[in-house]
This record gives structure tokens, sequence and C-alpha cells, in this order.
């Protein structure tokens, strides 16, 4: 494109120079002049376009059509801006002034290039084809103009020639920063490209996501379009639409322009939202269309840019009801009345109507009837003027002549600049460029691609009975932090446009992500809910956020993420306090029946229960009712650790010593004398010993190899908090330790379970083993097919059971006949026991020895024993035999009476034998 505006620049050159001096001297009569030391040039849009010619023989200049009451105001405002300058201490100080020539561009490209052909004219050359050079003008020192892009970029090709700066107050094409292409170009306004930054912002603050845009054909509506589109895309806003209008509407062809743009609106009714960089009378021809379709302009907001947002033109004969809301960018805006003095007193300035075409022009322009000399009043041409003067284009104006004048004062405070040709153009730019410059009271600088860029007012158009108010600032734009602050009073009017919903699809929710079809803008979507464990916190998110399943959970359709819950067999839960509460009761009832055994230590009832003995056994009870706490609550890998090996120890022990309990009983009542040497190996502390030193090389190979741990199974929306027990087989050898250990008490106490009651725990021995065995044998099931927090409690209740079994079979017994029973706790009821066990000829496992009974019928008096206490099967010290006496046979078969007896004490690992008859006494051996 830019290689073909090239091409065309030099075409139009090309016919400039072939056309003769004579076309271009009759140019050169500029519209208004005035002289100076400093001569700077001027092109400004005073008519709207020219005469269309249909004579293409030779390039003649076109006649300009339409006076523009905006351009020829522009131009007022650079007259009265040079005046000023003059008048400043800046110049004056100096003895210099600045005058101007300046040219109506006729709002046309080949019109603006003949006007830029007169500014680089060497005033040294005969530009009149042989007519006297003392009509010719001084050097133009730079060129303020002009209001278009399109003609600023033409111009400015042509400008670079003579390196003369030129300064536009209104041209915002992007491309014109690039200095590589337009060295010499400067503007008092900033870039499109902030511009358009600053209409996304407010798209983006107003969440209007899906948006048309209008512009004109050219240089600038393109740039514009571009620089929009692609920011636009970056915010996540969509066009939904891209209509060009041509520059000229009054062709065929403009016409179908704008019926097809007005369709194109038709046919989008979800885009409420309408930017447009066109221009004020093609908005006007489309609001014109628009209303003649009945399409409902008045639910629409126009974003309007620079080109228009200043302009009532758009409106024509329509009130702003008629078309909807306008938000308009315009440049900042400065005090506008001295412009309005100025305006006032026109008429009265003979100098400047002399010499100023324009005006004279102006003062004969007729009014809607066709009288001429319409404006020949001061009031009436004042009061036309003035409101077609924008304070945002006079302030830039203003701009461009103070930089200006601050680059000549610079100049010629270091030479005279009276001299014709001290002074040169390039001078001029290079100075302009690193130099700051004042106006009202403020400090200015163009940076180095040559803009100034102050931001932008932001307006809210205004209708109050029928008068339309286009100046009303309701807030400014910040490019540097690229946000808007608002007016005081005015943030509620420009939050209310925020109602107006301009969007493709409605914003998916939190729960729900956006599902875009393939081909489709990105603001078009389907809105799909979140799948469980995924979620979306905010609206319209492109996909779903993943919970971490580790910790969290989440259904489908949801916005966060829901910690799971952590579960393991509490302090709180009811059912750990009851077994908690049992367990405090064991551990309470062990001591107490601890202290009543050692209060009654020397009774026989304690001395039958095993005596030392049964200390232990109460001992080992209270580790295993400690162990069952270490099941609840947040396990640990210790807990884990103690709470099993806790618990095979202490059951080893007990079970150890009620082993040892049980082979006492048997060995005392049914060991065959021939084996009498087998006594020799009843050793009950090395038998307990021996026992739990399995279990401890059992635990302490569980625990180096591969030891309990805490471990954490994740669920759906649980946690589970549990005791990985290593392993398996290690757990199983240690229950299955203790299950041989019991299978062993029980075979030798259901063996003898029909000994003497008084020293028989066979049946008390063979019910808790028996009760230990069934509950062990349900847990193993259960443990292994039962999950959950609750699978400790499986645990921890056997336990309780296995210890309240042993506690309830070989203590409460004891402790009810203590307690209740005293006089079953003496020695002639023991006795007494012994005599009727063996007047009934029960049969028993072990022969009974050690024995003094009394001279009565039945009794076995040995001579070789005194019976001095009733320690049967539980005194450690030897009992002095007697005279031998008849003594009833109480072997494996007792029905009848042996002349001789074999008799065997069995008491806490020493054993007596002997063989008892008549006429001879007791020998008696003692083994230990």
């Amino acid at each position: 494109m830019e290689t073909i505006g090239d091409v065309l620049y030099l075409l139009v050159i090309l016919s400039l120079l072939v056309t003769g001096n004579a076309k271009v001297g009759d140019f050169k009569a500029a519209g208004a002049t005035a002289p100076g030391d400093i001569i700077i040039g001027g092109l400004f849009a005073i008519h709207e376009g020219v005469e269309k010619s249909a004579n293409l023989s030779a390039p003649l200049a076109s006649q300009c059509v339409r006076f523009n009451m905006d351009g020829f105001t522009q131009a007022l405002a650079m007259i009265h801006a040079v005046e000023v300058a003059n008048r400043s201490p800046v110049l004056t100080a100096l003895g210099i002034s600045l005058g101007y020539r300046i040219h109506d561009s006729c709002s046309d490209v080949t019109t603006a290039l003949r006007a830029s052909a007169d500014f680089t004219q060497d005033p040294t050359t005969d530009c009149g084809g042989g007519a006297n050079t003392s009509n010719s003008f001084p050097q133009i020192m730079a060129v303020i103009g002009a209001s278009s892009s399109e003609i600023s970029i033409s111009v400015a090709r042509q400008l670079n020639l003579e390196l003369i700066p030129q300064i536009s107050y209104a041209s915002t094409a992007v491309i014109l920063s690039d200095k590589n292409r337009f060295p010499t170009f400067l503007r008092t306004v900033p870039s499109d490209l902030y511009q358009t930054r600053a209409m996304v912002q407010l798209l983006s603050d107003s969440k209007w996501t899906w948006v048309g845009v209008v512009t004109t054909d050219g240089d600038y509506g393109r740039s514009a379009l571009d620089s929009f589109f692609s920011q636009a895309t970056a915010s996540g806003i969509c066009v939904a639409f891209k209509e060009i209008l041509p520059n000229s509407l009054t062709s065929p062809d403009g016409e179908s322009a704008v019926r097809q743009v007005a369709a194109t609106l038709r046919r989008n009714p979800n885009v409420k939202v309408v930017v447009s960089f066109a221009k004020p009378t093609q908005m006007m021809y489309l609001y014109q269309e628009l209303r003649s379709l009945g399409s409902g302009l008045g639910e629409r907001v126009w974003v309007a840019s620079d080109s228009w947002s200043s302009s009532k033109e758009a409106l024509g004969k329509m009130d702003l009801p008629d078309i909807g809301h306008v938000v308009g960018f315009t440049f900042k805006r400065g005090n506008l009345a001295p412009f309005h003095h100025y305006l006032m007193n026109l008429s009265d300035s003979n100098d400047v109507i002399g010499n100023n075409s324009f005006l004279k022009e102006f003062y004969s322009l007729p009014n809607g009837s066709g009288d001429p000399k319409v404006v020949s009043s001061s009031t009436a041409a004042a009061e036309i003027l003035l409101n077609n003067s924008y304070a945002n284009v006079v302030f830039n104006v203003d701009m461009a002549v103070s930089a200006i004048a601050h680059a000549v004062a610079n100049i010629c405070s270091k030479k005279d600049c009276k001299t014709p040709g001290t002074v040169q153009p390039w001078q001029v730019l290079e100075t302009l460029r690193g130099s700051r410059f004042e106006l009202e009271g403020k400090s200015y600088k163009f940076d180095q691609k040559g803009d100034i860029n102050m931001g932008y007012d932001v307006t809210l158009w205004r209708s109050v009975r029928g008068v339309i108010n286009v100046h009303d600032v309701v807030a400014e734009y910040h490019p540097i932090n690229n946000s808007f602050s608002y007016t005081n009073g005015n943030t509620k009017n420009i939050t209310n446009l925020r109602d107006v919903v301009s969007v493709c699809s409605a914003s998916c929710e939190p729960g729900k992500f956006k599902k875009t079809a393939e081909g489709q803008h990105t603001c078009c979507y389907e809105c799909i809910n979140c799948t469980e464990n995924h979620y979306s916190n905010n609206t319209d998110m492109d996909q779903c956020l993943s919970c971490d399943t580790k910790t969290e959970w989440s259904l489908g359709g949801s916005s966060g993420c829901t910690h799971k819950t952590l579960e393991f067999f509490s302090w709180q839960d009811g059912f750990a306090v009851v077994l908690l509460a049992l367990a405090a009761l064991g551990i309470v009832l062990v001591l107490l029946v601890g202290a009543l055994f050692l209060h009654h230590h020397q009774t026989p009832v304690v001395k039958a229960a095993g005596g030392p003995l049964s200390q232990i056994i109460l001992l080992s009870l209270v580790g295993s009712f400690v162990s069952a706490v270490f099941f609840v609550g947040h396990p640990s890998s210790l807990q884990c650790k103690v709470r099993q090996v806790l618990f095979g120890l202490s059951f080893t022990l007990c079970v150890s010593c009620i082993l040892v309990k049980s082979l006492k009983i048997l060995l005392a009542f049914q060991l065959n004398p021939d084996l009498k040497d087998v006594l020799r190996l009843y050793q009950p502390y090395a038998i307990i010993c021996l026992c739990v030193a399995l279990q401890v090389l059992t635990c302490t190979l569980w625990l180096v190899l591969q030891s309990p741990r805490e471990k954490s199974t994740v669920f759906a929306i649980t946690v589970l908090a549990e005791c990985d027990e290593g392993s398996h087989v290690a757990f199983g050898v240690m229950l299955g330790y203790i299950a041989v250990l019991a299978l062993v008490c029980f075979a030798c106490a259901f063996k003898g379970r029909k000994l003497p009651q008084k020293y028989n725990e066979a049946r008390f021995i063979t019910f808790s083993m028996l009760l230990y065995l069934m509950s062990w044998v349900i847990f193993v099931p259960v443990y292994m097919t039962t999950s959950g927090k609750y699978l400790p409690a499986v645990e921890m209740v056997v336990i309780l059971i296995s210890n309240y079994g042993v506690l309830g079979c070989h203590f409460f017994p004891k402790c009810y006949v203590i307690l209740f029973k005293k006089e079953h706790n003496t020695k002639s009821a023991f006795m007494k026991n012994v005599y009727e066990y063996s007047r009934k000829g029960i049969s028993v496992s072990s022969t009974i020895s050690e024995t003094s009974v009394s001279q009565t019928e039945g009794k076995c008096i040995s001579n070789s024993y005194s019976i001095s206490s009733p320690s049967f099967f539980m005194s450690t010290t030897p009992i002095e035999p007697t005279a031998p006496q008849n003594c009833w046979s109480v072997g494996q078969d007792i029905q009848r009476i042996d002349p001789a007896i074999h008799c065997t004490v069995v008491d806490h690992g020493m054993f007596f034998t002997g063989q008892l008859t008549r006429p001879h006494r007791l020998r008696r051996s003692m083994s230990l």
C-alpha cells in the first residue's frame, strides 16, 4: 500500500510540474496572508470538497465547493494565535514577528499537494514565468495542518524534500509517528494508538465484548481500524463486523455503502455498541438510513473518535434520543475566552479582512432563503463562528503556533533573523524537536515520535429541550497508566451506560466454562458445566481448573473446591468414648484387683490363683488396656508402632503366665510317676521369659524390616488417616503366636477341667482362652474385609474382650471369695475339698502328694509330712514327713485304695515325689 501511495504521490508531483509555471503561479494566491520576519504556512479545509471535472484532458485546479465552517474557524484560530504570539514577550523582546500564508486544502489530497508545492517553492526563483520576482513570498519555515490524516500523510512526504517542519493539530494516524518515513512531521494531538487503547479500555470496563466498527476509507480510517482491532482482540473484545465508508458519499457507490452498513447493523441486533472513526457527514447519512429502516437506534451506544465526537453535524435534523447514546473521545481543551473575544471583534479588523479571501467569502454566505450578506452584522457572524469553534481544536492550533514561536525565538536569540535566508526550515525543525514551550502556564515538549500525548477528554452527548451539548466532559483518559478518572458528579452518568449489554453470548457463571465452536468468534460460545473435581471461580473462564484430588473435591458445575473430610477414629466419636471408658474401667479394675490380692497374698485363694504370677498377669493386662488407647485419635507412625507392639508383648506375657498355671495344675494332678524326671524341666519363669522372648523377636523383626506407619487413603470426598501395618505377615505371626499359646493353655486347661474345685482354674482358663480365640477368629475376616475409620475400633473391641475375659474368668471369682465368701478362704475348706474330690473318685491328671490329712476315713496320712499349712500346690517350704500312715491313692485310676501310693507336690517350680507304704518312711526327693 505504501508503494502504491508513493507512486501516486510522484505522479501528482509530475503532473504539477508538467502543467507549467503558469499553473503553479495561479495557485500561489493564498487565501489569507500576513507579512512577518518568519513566515509559517497553514493548510485548512475551508471547503468540504472539489467539483468533479468531466474534462480530464489537462491537469487543472479544481473548484472548491461547500464552505466548511469548522475548517474556517480553525484557520481563524491560527491567525489569532499568530497575533497573540507577535504580542508576546517571547518575540517582542527580539523585535521579530511571525507572518503566515494559509491555503485551502478543500478536503482533497490533490488540492492539498498543490498548496504544499507552493510552500516548497524557492523564493529566489522566478515562479511567475518571467514575471517580476517582487511578488514572491519569503520562504516558509513551518506548516500548520492538515486536519485529515490522509492529507497530512501526502503533504508530509512533499515537505520532507525541503525538511520543512509540519505540525498537525488533528491528524492522529498511527503511521505518522514513524520518523523514518515522516521525519519532519509533528503534532499536538495524541496518536490513534492511544485513542484506540482508550476505547478498548472503556469497552473492557463496561464489559462490552461484542462490538461493530465503522470507519472511513483512507489512511486515517484504516490505520485506526487496524490499531483498534489488534488491541481489542488482545483484550478479549470481538469485532462483529467492520464496515468501511468511502470518503465521498455523493456518488452512487457512497449511497450503496451507507445502505450496506445500515443493513449490517440491522442484521446484528446483539451489537449494541458501535465504534466509529467516520466523518460527521458520513455518520449523518448513516443515521438517516437507519431511521428509514426503523432499526432501533435508541438502544445503541456510539463510541465516537475525535473525527466527529465534537460535531453536531452528525445528527443532521435528528435529535439525540433518535440515535441513542454517544460517548466521544476529544482532545484536551484550553481557555477559549480569548478566541471568543477575537471573534466578537473580527469585523473591526480591516487588515485581516483585506488579506483574507476566506473571510470575505464567509461574509457573503447566504442564509437558508438565499439572501446574501446574512452574516454581514458582527453579532450574527460572531454567533455562527462561536457555534463552530471547539475548544480542543483551537487549543491544539494555539499549541502549534506557540511551539513555532518558541523555536524561532531560540534561533533568533543567536542570529539576526531579519535578514532573508538567515533561518532555514531544518533549523526550525531541529529546535522544535528538542525545546520546550509554554502555553497557558503549562510546559510542553514533543516526544521522540513527534507527538504531544496529553490524553483525552471523554464526553457524553446530552439533549436538553432539543439543544444538543457535545462538550460535556465526564472523564479523562490517562495514557500513562491506561486508566480513566471521572469528573465530579459525572461518574453515575458514564456508569449508567454499563446497563447496556453488548455481548454475543451471556457470561458463563462460576462453575461453567466457555466452549467455542470451530470457526466462531471467541466471544460466541456455550457455557458448559465443569466436571467433577474441576471448578471455575470466575465468570467467562476458558477452562475449568482442577482440584487437588488428594485433599479436595467438587461436584460437577462447582465454583470452588471443598476440602476433603479427614476421617479417623477420633476422640470425639461416641463409639470411641465408650471403648475408652471401658479401657479406663479395665485399668481401674486391674489396679483394684492387684491391690486386693496384695492385701490377701497369704490366703489360700490368692496362693491358689498363682501368687506372684497373678500380679504379673495383672500388670500385663494394664499394658494391654493401655494399648487399646493408642487405637483412638489421629494416627502417627509412632502411635501405629506402639499400639501393636504394646498389645502383642503385653498379651503374650499374660497368656504365658496362664500357660504356666495350666501346666502346674496338669502336672500336679495327672503326671505319671514314671515321668517324674520331666518335672525337672518345669521352670515357670524361664518358660514365661522364653515365650515372651519369641514375641519380642517377632516384633523386633517387624519394626526393623517393615514397621507399621501412618498412611492416608484418599476417597472421593474424604481422606482416611489410618495405620498401615507394614508387613501383614508379621502382624499375622504376632497374633498367631498368641493364638498358639492360647491353644496350648486351652488344651491343658481342658484336660484338667475336673480337678478339685478349690484348686481347679482349668474351667476359667478354658473359658477365657475360648473367648479369646473366638473373638480373634471373628476379628480376622472382619479386619480383612472392613475398611474405614472404624477399623481400629474392631481390633480395640477384640482387645477389650480378651482383657475382660482374662480379668473376669481369672480374678473376679477369687475376688468374690475373698470379699464375700471368707469362710471358703481357709485351710480346712481347701482340705475338705481335696477329701471330697478323693472320695468321689474323680479322675484327675496329676498325682497328689505332700498332703497330710487328719485321721478320718479315706484320709491319706503320710508319716513323712505334717500338714502345717494349706499350702497345697503353693508352699515353697518343704514339709517335714511324719510317721507313715494309710493314704488314698489319687492316681490315674482312683477307684481303689492302693497300699503303695505315689504323691507329687508341684509347688512353684519345686517338685516332691515319694512312694508311701505303711511300714516304711517316705522317701523324698526334690527337683528344682
